[in-house]
């Protein structure tokens, strides 16, 4: 008489491709995030609480805190800022200048490059703030 033998069959989950996955997808957000990589011009923006916030970031002009102007982290003198401007929006269809200044800057020379830069044709100047968390209220 033959006796079958009993297969003993053992369930293994293969971890290979869910591994796979979360490699593929830990690359896939590395790939689609953008690393803005900001100059070394320190700035101190001014915090707002209901503004919205803007992802242009392609067409900077900076005013650092010393009033100096950097477009594209470039130094640019302010007597060659239209001409700067024109050159760079000339090929442009989206009019957008993204206008970074410190919050110690005085007003004048903010409104003095916002002119500059109508005066190149611009149709619109974002200033981006930083968003200031909502305080909570004290509890006793």
């Amino acid at each position: 008489m033959r006796f079958r033998e009993k297969r003993i069959t053992k369930s293994i989950i293969n971890l290979t491709p869910m591994v796979d996955m979360l490699f593929l997808i830990l690359l896939f957000f590395l790939v689609t995030s953008s690393f803005i990589e900001q100059p070394n011009i320190r700035l101190e923006l001014p915090s707002t609480k209901y503004a919205a916030t803007s992802k242009i970031e392609e067409r900077t002009l900076m005013i650092s805190q010393e009033g100096k102007l950097f477009y594209q982290n470039k130094p640019v003198e302010r007597k060659d800022l239209i001409a700067v401007l024109k050159d760079a929006f000339s090929r442009q269809d989206d009019k957008t200048l993204v206008l970074r200044a410190d919050k110690n800057v005085p007003y004048g020379t903010v409104v003095d490059v916002m002119d500059a830069a109508k005066g190149a044709g611009l149709r619109r100047i974002v200033a981006p703030t930083i968003l200031e968390p909502e305080k909570q209220p004290d509890r006793k």
